[in-house]
């Protein structure tokens, strides 16, 4: 039974992943002009158009483009003729780095809060307050206010984030601070948010409580009748905060001028570059069904393991 339901998970993902990509190439395409009337400059679009093949039907430009995908060609840029894997190249390498910085904050930081909130002895406590509040304010407010006050008022770290020129983001590490902040509290705090009502009902659990009553530390009883059933929630929360990184860094390296993919993918998107579009767009969702299928197959052997 196990084997079957990681199949049908794994089924689950490819077909969702299937779909985030129907959908990006159907908002692409839904959005006025195309990439031939960015390139036309004294040559007629329509010349341009036939060349790039914008003048075949939408359905088929997929096909060609997932085709093409699934031999691991990516395709080029409709703007610049590049391919579009030498692209996002160039820019994986910061926008990894700036990931990497916000999750090393955002894990931690989600499992303590959401450990506070669901071993809260008051429903509304001061930090299911502070949990509420962080995930309520919109990611670009809160990195305005990050600015505002650690660039502005004490000018500790700078405003803008730019990557030194063929450089590496680590050469100059204060200025993935704020956007790493502007990342990783609000993921934080939806994960805590999420994660803490698991805690809460893993904590008051009959077997633990009774652990608990017969003295056993609390340690121990965390370790052993809390965090094992803990596991898959951990996960599939994790998995969707980062992907939601990946796809919150285009507003955030927008504001702060950081050159990785968010950045690739607003421009992409401004001049209709489907093919650099998807490329940018799908690793998120590839982030997220891949911990989700992690987490379905963590709950199967959980259960498996209880049943036996």
């Amino acid at each position: 039974m196990t084997a079957v339901r990681v199949f049908a998970a794994a089924v689950r993902a490819v077909a969702v992943l299937f779909a985030v990509s129907v959908a990006v190439f159907a908002a692409t395409e839904l959005l006025p002009s195309d990439a031939a009337q960015v390139r036309s400059g004294g040559v007629p679009a329509a010349e341009i158009r036939e060349r790039l093949g914008l003048d075949r039907p939408a359905w088929q430009r997929y096909g060609i483009w997932l085709a093409g995908l699934a031999r691991g060609d990516a395709g080029s840029s409709l703007v610049t003729d590049r391919p579009v894997a030498r692209t996002v190249a160039e820019r994986l390498p910061a926008t990894l780095t700036l990931a990497g910085c916000a999750l090393a904050v955002a894990v931690p930081l989600t499992l303590a809060l959401a450990w506070a909130a669901g071993t809260a002895s008051r429903r509304r406590g001061p930090v299911i307050t502070l949990v509420t509040v962080l995930a309520a304010v919109p990611q670009a407010v809160f990195a305005a206010g990050l600015v505002a006050v650690f660039a502005g008022m004490l000018a500790w770290l700078p405003p803008v984030s730019l990557v030194p020129a063929d450089g590496s983001p680590l050469e100059r590490p204060e200025i993935l601070v704020l956007p790493a902040l502007a990342l990783a509290v609000p993921s934080a705090a939806f994960g805590a948010g999420v994660l803490g009502g698991a805690v809460a009902d893993a904590v008051r659990a009959p077997h633990v409580t009774s652990a608990a009553e017969r003295g056993v530390p609390r340690v121990r009883v965390a370790a052993r009748h809390v965090l094992p059933y803990l596991a898959a929630p951990v996960v599939r929360v994790l998995a969707v905060m980062s992907g939601g990184m990946l796809a919150a860094t285009t507003v955030v390296e927008t504001l702060f001028g950081y050159s990785g993919l968010g950045e690739l993918l607003v421009s992409a998107i401004g001049v209709r570059d489907v093919p650099v579009v998807q490329a940018v767009a799908l690793p998120a969702a590839a982030v997220v069904l891949a911990g989700l299928f992690a987490a379905d197959v963590l709950a199967a052997l959980t259960e498996r393991r209880r049943a036996a």
